[in-house]
């Protein structure tokens, strides 16, 4: 598969990242130890729903001044036409100190999101909370107050936000719990994947709330799990 239907695009939505990693891992093995993030986000809306969109990449500093003027209109345009819509802005903070300065706030995210950019995923900070665009996912190394000297200086190579490391256009999926890369050619598999984990898991769930659980209502369940393929 080399695009995402929107049918395929609504059932990875109606997922959370934790369970779209369970079925990534069951699909596709080489995606159980990569391809997500390794260290905590601050999730600035955790009542936002899962967010599902193309990667736009970039790197940004903000501690020192910059050299040269930041080619704001170039970046915008990469954000806006850069790729397939809807997107997800994946930026790797490069300071010693990430987070020192604050690229995403009240102006950024309506932008962003004016341009079909659906939420953030940075090592970077975050500012602006209640006035940022509420249907703006910003999942961040840290909140911060200040904008200090931030500056984008290039967009549209390969980064690596927390562990995870995402290239131009790659599919990604995000929600409070953190975010992962989920290869195309994995999505149909990973729904369905998704589906059978919940059915199994299901059944588990519900004998664990009846009263008189115990080992053989475990027992008993699992034969049960191990009939769903």
């Amino acid at each position: 598969m080399t695009e995402l239907t929107t049918e395929l695009a609504d059932a990875l939505k109606a997922l959370d990242t934790p369970t779209v990693c369970n079925a990534l891992e069951a699909v596709n093995p080489s995606r159980r130890d990569r391809g997500f993030n390794i260290k905590p986000f601050v999730c600035a809306h955790p009542e936002l729903p899962s967010i599902v969109g193309f990667a736009r990449t970039a790197r940004i500093r903000a501690q020192h001044k910059p050299e040269v003027r930041t080619d704001n209109i170039s970046y915008y345009t990469y954000v806006a036409e850069g790729g397939p819509l809807p997107s997800i802005a994946i930026i790797q903070d490069l300071d010693e100190t990430p987070g020192y300065g604050a690229l995403w706030g009240e102006v950024n995210t309506n932008v962003h999101y004016g341009l079909g950019c659906l939420g953030v995923i940075t090592n970077g900070s975050v500012r602006d909370i209640p006035d940022s665009q509420r249907n703006f996912q910003m999942l961040a190394g840290m909140v911060n107050p200040s904008h200090a000297f931030v500056h984008v200086l290039d967009w549209g190579g390969p980064v690596n936000v927390h562990g995870m490391e995402v290239s131009d256009g790659e599919l990604v999926h995000a929600d409070m719990h953190g975010s992962v890369v989920i290869p195309l050619a994995d999505v149909q598999n990973v729904v369905e994947e998704a589906d059978r984990i919940a059915r199994r898991e299901r059944i588990l769930i519900d004998a664990a709330q009846q009263p008189g659980f115990g080992i053989e209502q475990i027992k008993a369940a699992f034969q049960r799990m191990a009939d769903i393929h």
